[in-house]
C-alpha cells in the first residue's frame, strides 16, 4: 500500500492554464510533414516544465512534509484573517502557491545553481538535499556515498583526492603525479553537508570547484561538470566550526530555511515507520531528469522574457542602498563599498549623513548594496519560476517571491537604522525573508508615487542612445549634451540625494561622456 501511494503521480495537469513554452526549431521538423504542427499529442509525455511541476508536487505532498506555502499567488482577492495581540496576519492565497522550501531547490536543479538548506538538527535539510540527487537519476546509495561531510578534520585530499602512493615515489615531475579524483566531483548534483564545518584552508578549495568548475591538487586539474549544488548549514550567519569565507557564501545563490515541523502531519511520520518506507528510495521513474533535459530546461529557463515594465522595478529597487554621501569626496565614491573599504567605524559614517530622512529613506535600512552577482542570480530564478509556473514572460509577482530568497544573506540589514526602531517593524530585526519582501514592497509604492512608470526622461535619453550614433551629425550631437546637461540641472535643482537620483545622474554623466568622445571623433573626420 504504502508503495502504490508513493509510485502514483496524478494524471491530471499540474496547472491547466499553463500556457504552452515556445519550441526551438530542430531539423527534424522537416521530416515530419504537414500533420505535427506542435499540437499536444494525446498520451505524448508532458513537456519539462510540467515535468517539473509534478516532481513539486510529488515532492511537497508525499515526500517532504512541507505545509508552508509562503510563495503566495493571488487570482482575486485572497482571504484574510487578523490572529493574537500581536495582530498578525494569515492569508489564504486564492491562486496556487507554493512552498519556498521544495520549490527553490526545485529551480536550482532545474537552473544549476547553488542552494543553501538552514536550519535546526533533524528537519530534513540532508533528506531533502539527497531527493534532488534522486531526480537526477542516481541511485540513492551513490547519493549517500557522495555527499561531503563537513568535519573539523577535513583536508584538501578529502575533499578532491590523493595523489597515487606509487607515482610520489617515481614521479619526475609533478605533471607525472597522478590523482585519484573523488568521485563526487563528476557528479550533475553536488551535495556538502554542514559545509560550515569545514576548515578555512579545505573552504578555498571547495570554493574553486564552486566557483570556476574545476579542481586543483599538485599542479593536476579536474574539470567538473555543469552542476547544481545543495548545503546544509544550522544557520546561515557563517557559524558552524570554522566561519565560512565571504567569497563562499557570495557564491551560494538562494538560502531556504526548514520552517519547524507541524505536529498535525504526525500521522504521515507513522506510516513511513510502520510500513518501512523512504520516500527518496520509492521515487517514481516518469520523475526522473536525463542530463540531457536539464540542458533543455535551462534553455527553456533563459528564453523566458523579462518585460521592461518587471525590469524597471528590480532597477529602482537596486538602485536604493548602494549610495552613502559621508562616504566620498568624489561623486563616484560615495557609496557603502568605500565606507566597507576604509576600515571606519560604519556608526561614524552614518551619523555624518544627515541630509535625508532616514526613516523613509530605504538605503539607510542596509549596510551595503546589491552586486552584479546579485542581479543576476535574481533574474535568473525570477525567469525560473515563471518558467515552473508555465508562462512566457516574467512577472512581477515572480520577482518579488524571489528576491526574499536571493538576497537572504546577501542585503544585511542595519539594525540601528530608525526603521528598526519603530515598534510595528520589530519582526523584521529578525525575519529577513518578511523584511526583504517588504523592503521591495516599499520601493514599488515609492516607484508609483513618482510616476516613473510613464516618466522617465533619463530611461528616454538612454533609449536614444541604445538607437546607436551611425548617421547623428555634429549638430545633433551638441543638442543632444544640451538636453543631458539641462536634464541634470532640473534633476538636482532644490533636491536631495537619494540611491535612485544617485544612480541616474552616473547614468547621464555615462552619456554625456560617450556623446563627447564622439563628438571629437567626428571634428576629427
Amino acid at each position: 500500500m504504502a508503495f502504490d501511494f508513493f509510485q502514483k503521480i496524478s494524471r491530471a495537469p499540474t496547472n491547466p492554464h499553463a500556457k504552452p513554452t515556445t519550441r526551438e526549431f530542430d531539423v527534424a521538423d522537416l521530416y515530419r510533414g504537414p500533420v505535427d504542427a506542435g499540437e499536444a499529442v494525446p498520451g505524448a509525455a508532458p513537456g519539462l516544465d510540467e515535468k517539473l511541476r509534478q516532481a513539486y508536487f510529488w515532492i511537497v505532498n508525499k515526500a517532504i512534509i512541507s505545509p508552508h506555502y509562503d510563495i503566495e499567488y493571488n487570482d482575486g482577492p485572497a482571504q484574510t484573517f487578523t490572529v493574537g495581540d500581536s495582530k498578525r496576519v494569515l492569508t489564504l492565497p486564492s491562486g496556487q502557491s507554493y512552498s519556498s522550501y521544495v520549490l527553490l531547490p526545485l529551480l536550482t536543479f532545474a537552473t544549476r545553481r547553488k542552494c543553501l538548506f538552514v536550519g535546526g538538527p533533524g528537519r530534513g535539510k540532508t533528506a531533502s538535499a539527497i531527493l534532488m540527487g534522486v531526480l537526477a537519476g542516481v541511485p540513492v546509495r551513490d547519493v549517500r556515498r557522495a555527499m561531503q561531510h563537513g568535519h573539523p578534520q577535513m583536508t584538501i585530499a578529502d575533499l578532491l583526492g590523493n595523489p597515487l602512493p606509487a607515482d610520489m615515489v617515481n614521479a619526475q615531475s609533478m605533471e607525472a603525479i597522478r590523482i585519484s579524483w573523488r568521485a563526487w566531483l563528476s557528479m550533475r548534483v553536488k551535495i556538502i553537508d554542514e559545509y560550515n564545518r569545514i576548515p578555512t584552508r579545505t573552504q578555498s578549495a571547495l570554493l574553486t570547484v564552486m566557483g570556476d568548475n574545476y579542481a586543483e591538487v599538485l599542479d593536476q586539474v579536474f574539470e567538473c561538470p555543469e552542476s547544481s549544488w545543495f548545503l546544509t548549514a544550522n544557520d546561515d550567519q557563517g557559524g558552524g566550526t570554522y566561519q565560512v569565507i565571504e567569497a563562499l557564501r557570495d557564491r551560494i545563490d538562494v538560502i531556504v530555511q526548514a520552517l519547524a515541523f507541524n505536529p498535525r502531519f504526525l500521522d504521515d511520520l507513522l506510516v513511513r515507520i510502520e510500513e518501512d518506507v523512504r520516500p527518496e528510495e520509492l521515487m517514481p521513474p516518469e520523475l526522473i531528469f536525463s542530463e540531457l533535459d536539464v540542458d533543455t530546461m535551462g534553455r527553456e529557463v533563459r528564453a523566458i522574457a523579462v518585460p521592461e515594465d518587471v525590469r524597471r522595478r528590480l532597477e529602482f529597487f537596486a538602485s536604493q542602498f548602494e549610495l552613502l554621501d559621508a562616504a566620498g569626496g568624489q561623486f563616484e565614491y560615495m557609496t557603502k563599498d568605500t565606507a566597507r573599504l576604509s576600515g571606519v567605524d560604519w556608526r561614524d559614517i552614518t551619523a555624518a549623513d544627515t541630509g535625508r530622512d532616514r526613516l523613509k529613506d530605504l538605503g539607510c535600512q542596509t549596510r551595503n548594496g546589491v552586486s552584479v552577482r546579485n542581479l543576476m542570480t535574481l533574474l535568473v530564478y525570477a525567469k525560473a519560476l515563471a518558467y515552473f509556473r508555465g508562462n512566457p514572460a516574467v512577472e512581477l509577482e515572480d520577482l518579488r517571491q524571489v528576491l526574499p530568497f536571493v538576497l537572504r544573506d546577501k542585503l544585511h540589514p542595519d539594525l540601528d537604522a530608525p526603521f528598526f526602531a519603530v515598534p510595528e517593524h520589530a519582526p523584521y530585526r529578525t525575519d529577513r525573508v518578511s523584511w526583504l519582501r517588504h523592503l521591495f514592497d516599499l520601493s514599488n509604492a515609492e516607484f508609483l508615487r513618482l510616476n516613473l512608470e510613464h516618466d522617465d526622461p533619463v530611461g528616454e535619453m538612454a533609449a536614444l542612445f541604445a538607437q546607436g550614433l551611425d548617421g547623428v551629425s555634429e549638430r545633433e550631437t551638441r543638442a543632444r549634451l544640451v538636453r543631458i546637461e539641462k536634464l541634470i540641472a532640473s534633476l538636482t535643482k532644490g533636491k536631495k540625494l537619494y540611491g535612485h537620483l544617485y544612480d541616474d545622474l552616473l547614468k547621464l554623466k555615462y552619456l554625456h561622456q560617450r556623446y563627447t568622445n564622439y563628438l571629437a571623433w567626428l571634428r576629427a573626420q
